[in-house]
């Protein structure tokens, strides 16, 4: 990596501190990661690649990858790498992702998801009694640890895809890792909101200073062991990670907790195995037609993405051009949808929420509805949501029946997600890689695994809490989405890439972190690129909205009031509060691509 990139690297950290102080008190509000305020971003033109990731090391270390000739998939086993280094409360080696590739004929969907420990039960999150536990009570300690899945899956986009050799790839997150990089805003904000992280002996010892303070931004933070891992990642494949002394040392570290202990095994390390699945594609109607691909279950984003757009191209929200609105910042403008629209697409994703509720979770153990995960997209059953909606909010609704098949099934009761990483590339092929990639909550199970015993390691995930935490309803009736052993849990993350449908050229790559809210971060960049005609960067920058089936969720401070007291006025509960999407996305542009980054986070966009 280039000198002069990592010399300028602490002043452009602190650039994107953000106006205003982090308002970390915000985490209460069921934020996956807290909101540490917002800085402008000015997209990002390239004519031969692109690279967009949620830190500027990361972005650049993937660049570094296409400029020596690699694959967008090349690009991506360094950008994790790094990510695991840079942004740690996020994804990591110990967590799980899932990938679209286009390979520039067809698009394969790579499942690196972790999957419940041999040993785990439906009963993992209840007490004794039967109550289920509370998430916090769940989520710290090794209880919730999944198998990681993110190493073998990159493995094997790799051997397909790779064109440098898989050393090679590690170099860039090596060097950070022995020579320090500099402590970015975010990571020094969450880490001092975060008295969890405090609890693990090895993860006090690395986030934070003898006095009990973070590190401070732009301070150079070294972290040897995460480099000798990889270093053995590097030399030995995957295995490094799931036999021998690595596969020792998070055995040792979730079975070990001494309040909240794991059932994960070696067996269940050494038995993973990264699956290929069938992407999930819709046609979406715009100014002309788009074909929008993502990712199946264990994944529930492109079904509800899918649902959501398509029933609302059933109803007037076409007639509905986005408004003025408020900026990020104190004192800007910027365009937001208006009370008529945000009522139709809200309403739309109560239906949409209630079908997930109802039907989605690991394909390996449950049957999709008629047969076929496409029945919950089929034209005439969205025909049928869509006239659900009136004037007036349904507060409440329920799951439909699509192709007249009906669940065995409880619908899920509704718990938090948490947070998570996204990465969009194209190299210089025009092949593309779309990857969302997680440790669930912030900094995960705040279990830091430790193998050479220098400072530092690597993050563990709690993605097990991403079950249902109940198995049954008040009835006995079996939850689609409880634990099981060898199962994967559902998922938001939406990695999605849109062709063109006549001509099947690319069109964009995106997606974003957020817990449940993936969903609708995506959906409103998906709409905003290809209804309202804006560029990726202006779709990203629009406030956030959404409801999971609840109330109904804007921005804090992004919409007029006006539009809150319409929705009101609907019946709608509305909450404002900030709402911390970490969207990248490509798009075509004439002459090459255009790429875009969260004013909400660090991230930016490389490439050349």
């Amino acid at each position: 990596m280039k000198k002069p990139f990592l010399a300028s690297l602490a002043a452009a950290l602190l650039a994107a501190a953000c106006v205003g102080p982090a308002n970390i008190g915000d985490a209460s509000l069921d934020q996956p990661e807290a909101s540490t305020g917002y800085a402008e971003k000015p997209g990002w033109a390239n004519s031969t690649f692109a690279v967009a990731a949620a830190n500027p090391l990361a972005a650049e270390a993937g660049s570094s990858m296409l400029k020596a000739g690699g694959s967008a998939i090349d690009a991506a086993v360094a950008v994790q790498m790094v990510l695991g280094l840079v942004e740690p409360q996020s994804s990591g080696i110990g967590g799980g992702a899932f990938l679209l590739h286009f390979n520039g004929r067809e698009v394969e969907a790579f499942d690196g998801r972790e999957t419940a420990p041999a040993a785990a039960d439906e009963r993992l999150f209840l007490h004794p009694d039967g109550r289920p536990m509370a998430f916090r009570e769940a989520v710290v300690g090794g209880r919730a640890v999944g198998v990681p899945g993110v190493v073998r899956m990159l493995e094997a986009a790799h051997r397909r895809y790779g064109k440098l050799p898989w050393a090679d790839l590690f170099q860039p997150a090596i060097a950070l890792a022995e020579k320090g990089f500099p402590v970015g805003p975010r990571l020094h904000a969450l880490a001092r909101a975060d008295d969890a992280l405090r609890s693990d002996a090895v993860a006090a010892a690395y986030f934070f200073r003898p006095d009990g303070e973070p590190h401070a931004v732009g301070s150079l933070l070294r972290n040897p062991d995460y480099a000798a891992v990889l270093r053995r990642i590097a030399r030995d494949g995957a295995r490094a990670l799931y036999e021998g002394p690595v596969a020792q040392a998070i055995v040792d570290k979730v079975r070990g907790h001494r309040a909240n202990p794991g059932r994960l095994a070696l067996s269940d390390l050494a038995h993973y195995e990264a699956k290929q699945r069938a992407p999930l594609c819709h046609e979406h109607r715009a100014a002309r037609v788009y074909l929008i691909c993502g990712f199946p279950p264990p994944g529930s984003g492109a079904i509800a993405i899918g649902q959501i757009l398509g029933i609302l191209g059933n109803t007037a929200a076409a007639d509905h051009p986005p408004v003025p609105g408020r900026g990020g910042i104190a004192g800007s403008f910027s365009l937001a949808p208006d009370a008529e629209w945000l009522h139709l697409y809200t309403e739309a994703a109560r239906l949409a929420f209630a079908d997930r509720a109802q039907y989605v979770a690991d394909p390996d153990f449950v049957t999709p509805p008629a047969g076929s995960w496409a029945s919950l997209l089929d034209a005439a059953y969205l025909r049928s949501r869509a006239a659900l909606i009136g004037s007036r909010s349904m507060k409440l609704a329920q799951p439909g029946v699509p192709g007249g098949a009906r669940s065995r099934f409880a619908p899920m009761p509704e718990q938090p997600e948490h947070g998570t990483s996204h990465l969009s590339i194209v190299d210089a092929d025009g092949n593309a890689v779309a990857m969302t990639t997680s440790i669930e909550n912030q900094f995960g199970s705040r279990q830091m695994v430790n193998v050479s015993g220098a400072a530092g390691g690597f993050l563990l995930n709690n993605e097990l809490t991403d079950f249902s935490f109940s198995p049954t309803d008040s009835a006995g009736k079996a939850v689609a989405n409880r634990v099981q052993p060898g199962k994967r849990p559902r998922s938001s993350m939406s990695p999605t890439l849109v062709f063109d449908r006549a001509s099947g050229a690319l069109v964009m790559s995106t997606g974003s972190p957020g817990g449940a809210m993936i969903i609708h971060f995506t959906a409103k960049v998906l709409y905003g690129v290809l209804d309202w005609g804006m560029n990726a960067q202006q779709a990203i920058d629009l406030p956030n909205f959404g409801s999971l089936g609840g109330p109904v969720l804007l921005e804090a401070k992004r919409f007029p009031p006006s539009v809150v007291q319409a929705l009101r006025a609907r019946g709608a509960v509305v909450r404002e509060q900030p709402l911390t999407s970490g969207l990248q996305a490509i798009q075509t542009m004439p002459g090459g691509w255009f790429g875009g980054a969260d004013p909400r986070r660090e991230g930016v966009v490389a490439g050349e």
